[in-house]
């Protein structure tokens, strides 16, 4: 299965740039009450994906740090813990369900690095299940011919 048809695009993705601050991130993320958003730099391509526990454990290890002082403090400052890896737009489904239960959602790149759009989670869940449903389906109906056979009426 092609991933390009569970990719969100980028126009539609909130991102982050690397020289953002840390007050804008956080600003971003409440409005659109994201736990996490794609960092991208100057020519487009992905950095890696900044977490509420990654601005969290900074300031925390910041305590003279407050509110007022985050628009002086630069996303890049702020060490990720996860490294979030992207898949380029080429890869397989399986690629996606290997990183997707450690992410909340994968980043696509193309084959210069430069980021597309995002596969959320649940997406690929979706995709999952579908294919379990259609599996059982097609395991009920082949049971209901076998024993359709062994009770005589085939």
């Amino acid at each position: 299965m092609n991933i390009a048809f569970f990719l969100l695009p980028k126009q539609e993705v909130v991102t982050v740039t690397v020289d953002a601050t840390l007050r804008q991130t956080l600003e971003r993320m409440e409005f659109h009450r994201y736990t996490a958003v794609p960092i991208i730099d100057d020519e487009g391509g992905y950095v890696g994906t900044v977490t509420e526990g990654d601005l969290l454990w900074f300031m925390k290890s910041r305590q003279e740090l407050n509110f007022d002082q985050t628009n002086k403090i630069s996303l890049s400052e702020v060490p990720l813990r996860l490294n979030n890896r992207s898949v380029r737009i080429d890869a397989n489904m399986n690629d996606l369900i290997s990183l997707a239960k450690a992410q909340n959602f994968v980043p696509v790149v193309d084959d210069m690095n430069r980021f597309i759009g995002i596969v959320r989670r649940s997406e690929i869940i979706d995709y999952c299940e579908k294919l379990i449903f259609e599996q059982g389906e097609t395991a009920d109906a082949a049971l209901g011919r076998r024993s359709a056979f062994h009770s005589g009426e085939i």
